[in-house]
């Protein structure tokens, strides 16, 4: 599939489907730190690869993992984070 690289595509992400990626990731960044793991580590080897093996099935994070776009979690993430540089 060519896409034409000449125009920015628009990305944007609904104020309610933000939240509900909130609280999913809080879910499974507990999950993982409640089986030993490094929430980081681990999101950033899901977010790389799509596999969501790197999520641990604890609390059902890793089905939690899989209802969510990973352009929705890019999303969220890049916006707390930016936000925190701007202060």
């Amino acid at each position: 599939m060519s896409q034409d690289t000449r125009n920015t595509v628009s990305f944007n992400l609904q104020k309610d489907n933000e939240e509900k990626v909130r609280s999913i990731l809080r879910t499974i960044f507990q999950a993982l730190e409640e089986k030993g793991y490094n929430p980081t580590n681990q999101m950033a080897g899901y977010m790389i690869s799509g596999d969501p093996a790197y999520i641990t099935s604890h609390k059902g994070a890793r089905n939690l993992v899989c209802e969510l776009d990973r352009y929705e979690i890019m999303e969220v993430l890049l916006k707390n984070y930016l936000l925190h540089l701007s202060d």
